[in-house]
């Protein structure tokens, strides 16, 4: 039944760890081959495999794992789809119903442990009710505002058999709103209008609507000529390529993104859910706009940021709906004010924020990732990021034209994300290059799966910023803390180039600036997994960044800018 529905819906991969409470599935998927396992090294790398297959393929990632420690070590990747909302359908096994509540041997109460950090759970008692369960499962994952989905099957239920109930058989209450009332959106219309200086501010909702909808975008900022910035998770739903293009916003946002956030009259929130680092100060961001928020979850609408015009429905259907609406108006805009806002606007970009000293000595982490952009650009290229100053660099440097070409992990911040996600990515994209960015305390939090990347040749290369420090902790605590450099550093890091040997694979070290080009393309064209170790910069900081508690137009901008540069409202920034 299990893998019977598995293809039925599609699914070509899962990734998983065996265990005793799964052992009945396992040994159906040992007597097809229309299905591929891969055998992770962790159950934490499985989901995050999962969530990096899902990002880049567009199709729901699947997890296999099994009961007691592999439920509960699958935590952290469900809380990550979770806040990123990434589809992934997680199937554990559990001891026999009989057993449940006796302590059994590797027994938790999955259902329980992951009710906070999944969309939905079942636990299966009645096994002719099991393919009903995984259909309504795939369906809850990838329906509304997206993300993971657990199933929790006893090895009783395993073992038994009944009558399979197939997809198109099954039916489902669960149907979000999908359409938005035309008043709201033709609301919206006027607004846009009569907007002096309007911004549309995207999310990974873009992205996870769909290919349509990033199309209607692009088609919506060409039309109106507005500028356009995005969150962390929506870059690539319009291209870094575009002339209206700002770059990313928020806590390690760009200078004239966040001023335009900042001053604008009009914010248009395009499938975004106003997180605290990209708003600062609440009762300072973006304080003279009037804000449109458009998304598919309504418990999203007011919940941060009070929306003068909310809009619940899918991102592409809205989008469709307004410049249907807009065109029929008229498409009309304030041209001239606009045209003066993009004046102010390239007024804010000359202060060129992203600016660094470079050095002939030492490399300097901003200097690797414009060295690794140079190089790639041109390639069908994928790129995953563990979390940290290296993560925030990527975005910044980094340039993305399509969607679903960026992996990061978002409202968790989970360390340890990129090196599975990108076993994941390659999984969905065999011959794509794939690269994850990382910094050397987030990638060793999953290393082993550099295991499983050599187990099925994937030529994943890991692009490791090596400080020897965690460096946005270490930042922090210099910025913040009176440079108190608690815990902040490791004083035992692996050679990582006999690592990478070590699992079999290709080590590569680099620490001259001069040696660096070469160095990437020797990782870019060796046909295998790579792990990259460039010794860079230890103590550089990561900059713009807005304070935690102040609003967009206080950014420190770094020693490499200009001091006294003049925010939107005339605040002096730093």
């Amino acid at each position: 039944m299990v893998v019977q529905a598995l293809k039925e819906q599609g699914v070509d991969t899962i990734f998983g760890y065996p265990g005793g409470a799964v052992l009945p599935i396992y040994d159906e998927i040992f007597l097809q081959n229309d299905i591929r396992h891969v055998l992770v090294r962790h159950e934490q790398g499985a989901v995050h495999a999962a969530e990096g297959y899902a990002r880049a393929s567009g199709k729901p990632g699947v997890v296999l794992v099994t009961s007691g420690p592999g439920a509960t070590n699958a935590v952290t990747g469900l809380t990550n789809a979770l806040l990123d909302s990434t589809p992934i359908v997680v199937l554990t096994g559990q001891v026999p119903t009989f057993m449940i509540g006796s302590d059994a041997f590797q027994e938790a109460d999955t259902i329980g442990i992951t009710r906070a950090c999944t969309k939905h759970n079942w636990l299966v008692k009645d096994t002719a009710r099991l393919p009903q369960i995984i259909h309504e499962a795939f369906h809850v994952a990838t329906t509304g505002r997206p993300g993971p989905v657990l199933i929790d099957i006893p090895k009783d239920v395993q073992f038994a058999t009944d009558v399979y109930t197939p997809r198109q058989s099954v039916s489902s209450h669960y149907a979000p709103q999908t359409s938005a009332d035309p008043d709201i959106i033709a609301e919206l219309a006027a607004a846009m209008e009569t907007a002096k200086r309007p911004v549309f501010y995207t999310g990974g909702g873009v992205i996870n609507s769909g290919p349509e909808a990033c199309r209607l975008l692009r088609e919506l900022v060409d039309a109106t000529g507005f500028p356009v910035t995005s969150t962390l998770m929506g870059l690539g739903a319009y291209p870094a390529s575009g002339s209206n293009w700002l770059g990313m916003l928020g806590m390690h946002g760009l200078y004239e993104a966040n001023l335009a956030m900042h001053g604008c009259d009009l914010m248009i929130n395009i499938g975004a859910r106003f997180d605290d680092r990209i708003t600062g100060r609440l009762d300072a961001f973006s304080p003279k706009s009037v804000k449109a928020h458009i998304d598919i979850d309504p418990s999203s609408i007011n919940k941060v940021i009070k929306t003068d015009i909310p809009i619940v429905g899918d991102v592409a259907s809205v989008l469709k709906d307004l410049l249907r609406i807009w065109t029929a108006r008229g498409a009309r805009t304030d041209a001239p004010a606009v045209a003066a806002w993009h004046e102010q606007i390239n007024e804010w970009r000359k202060v060129d924020c992203l600016s660094f000293t470079p050095s002939e000595k030492t490399i300097k982490p901003q200097y690797a990732l414009q060295r690794l952009e140079a190089l790639t650009k041109g390639r069908e290229r994928y790129i995953c990021t563990d979390v940290g100053q290296h993560q925030m660099w990527a975005a910044q440097y980094l340039h993305f034209d399509e969607p679903n070409h960026w992996m990061t992990s978002g409202g968790l911040g989970t360390m340890g994300y990129g090196l599975p996600a990108s076993v994941g990515v390659q999984m969905a994209h065999s011959d794509a290059l794939v690269i994850n960015v990382a910094g050397e305390a987030s990638w060793l939090m999953n290393m082993q799966e550099m295991g499983t990347a050599v187990q099925y040749r994937l030529p994943v290369k890991q692009f490791i910023l090596n400080n020897e420090r965690l460096g946005m902790v270490r930042q922090w605590q210099e910025l913040l803390h009176g440079g108190r450099y608690s815990q902040s550093w490791s004083e035992a890091l692996p050679d990582f180039v006999k690592l990478a040997e070590a699992f079999g694979a290709k080590g590569i070290h680099c620490s001259d600036p001069a040696d660096l080009d070469d160095a990437i393309m020797e990782m870019i064209n060796y046909d295998g997994p790579v792990v990259f170790d460039c010794l860079v910069e230890r103590h550089e900081n990561c900059f713009p960044m807005i304070p935690s508690g102040k609003a967009h137009n206080e950014m420190l901008l770094g020693e490499a800018k200009t001091e006294g540069a003049i925010g939107a409202d005339g605040a002096v920034l730093v």
